[in-house]
């Protein structure tokens, strides 16, 4: 890691059909290999089956709530201390937060077999604005693990 300057954050472009960052970011998080365009057309599905299946406004809206219940306010990072090492609660960065959902909807999407990938996204999509699923349990956890280790914060630097 270098010591002299911090790194320059990019600019995400916006996505053609939503006209969106948000979608763009995640578009760019399922890309493999390259192969934009087929991660385009897995995520716009994913919004579509969505929109279909709760049925009510926006397909960005709808997303938006779903990254609104699953988003993680403190998570815990481990620093040592005089020989020991501490599990210390910190607040999360907004764009930390963001990616982290989507990291975690793709990984729990990933899991689910059976599915086409565009399926069991927009699965887990419908499951977190519900604030059902497995996201909203690893989100839990997360939490409950810097609410069990907050005795230790004034560790924190």
């Amino acid at each position: 890691m270098s010591r002299r300057r911090r790194a320059v954050k990019r600019q995400i472009e916006k996505d053609p059909r939503y006209n969106n960052t948000l979608i763009s970011q995640l578009i760019n998080m399922i890309m493999q290999r390259g192969k934009k365009n087929l991660a385009r057309s897995i995520v716009y599905d994913a919004v579509e089956r969505v929109s279909e299946k709760i049925g009510k406004g926006d397909p960005i809206d709808l997303l938006w709530g779903a990254l609104e219940n699953t988003r993680p306010k403190v998570e815990v990072r481990s620093r040592r201390v005089g020989g020991a090492t501490y599990q210390i609660p910190v607040e999360i960065p907004y764009e930390r937060q963001h990616a982290l959902v989507f990291r975690w909807m793709i990984e729990f999407a990933q899991t689910r077999k059976g599915l086409p990938m565009n399926e069991a996204l927009a699965q887990e999509i419908v499951d977190a604005y519900n604030n059902t699923g497995s996201v909203v349990k690893k989100k839990d956890d997360v939490q409950r693990m810097a609410q069990a280790n907050r005795a230790f914060a004034h560790l924190r630097w």
